[in-house]
Order: C-alpha cells, then structure tokens, then sequence
C-alpha cells in the first residue's frame, strides 16, 4: 500500500505537466501516458480532480490497458475526501391542470365557427341568386 492522499492533494496535479488520475481508490501519476493515450490527453485532463473510476469503467478499458495502470501508481485516495455522489431531483413544477375539457371546447370551436360562416355565406350565395 502506497501514500495515502486526499483529494485537495491530487486535485493540484491537473495540468498536461502533472497529471494525476483517481481510480477505484487509487491514485494514478498518468503524465507520462498523456501522449500515449489513444483518446487523446484532453480525455484523461478532464478527469482530473474527481474520482474517474466511472469514466474509465464506462470506456470499457481492455485488460491489457488496466494493467498498464501498475506502472503508474503513486498511492491510495483517502475515501471520506471524495465527496458522495448526490441523487439529482428535478425542481419542483407548479400543479398541472389535467382538465382539458375547456381547451377541447375551445379547439372544435376555432374548427365549427369557421365552417358555420362559411355554410352560411353560401346559403345566402345560393338563396340570394334564386330570388333574382
């Protein structure tokens, strides 16, 4: 077991000179690799600072590229620095109105009115060409 650190302490070696990796509790000095990576060293610099275990799980890393991460490791990450993932819960919304009885109303009215005034302005067409 190496060096234990909290996360203040590896969350300082964030950058493309010093580059420090979180991972299912250990910690990773990754500079070296940075070039090496073949997703590029922007994807190991954003996981800098934080615990990048799901990151690293989520990519599906071969078994080969995990034992690669022997030869970077510097130490253990004190558990209780690294704060608890936090469930997240929409904002609360205002009481939607289910009753939609008066916007149903409303639209077979936008659709009869027309069709009344149009059924009328042709039954006066036809009624007033009749009378003449």
């Amino acid at each position: 077991m190496g060096k234990v650190f909290n996360l203040a302490e590896v969350s300082q070696h964030n950058n493309a000179k010093d580059c420090w990796l979180i991972i299912s509790g250990k910690v990773y000095d990754v500079t070296k690799f940075l070039d090496d990576h073949p997703g590029g060293d922007d994807v190991l610099l954003s996981a800098t600072g934080k615990d990048a275990t799901d990151d690293f799980e989520d990519v599906g890393h071969s078994s080969s590229a995990r034992a690669m991460l022997d030869e970077y490791y510097v130490g253990e990450i004190d558990s209780s620095t690294i704060p608890t993932s936090v469930k997240y819960t929409p904002p609360k919304q205002p009481h939607y109105n289910q009753d939609k009885t008066t916007e149903f109303i409303i639209k077979i009215l936008q659709f009869l009115v027309p069709l009344i005034i149009l059924g009328v302005a042709v039954g006066l067409r036809f009624y007033t060409k009749q009378s003449t």
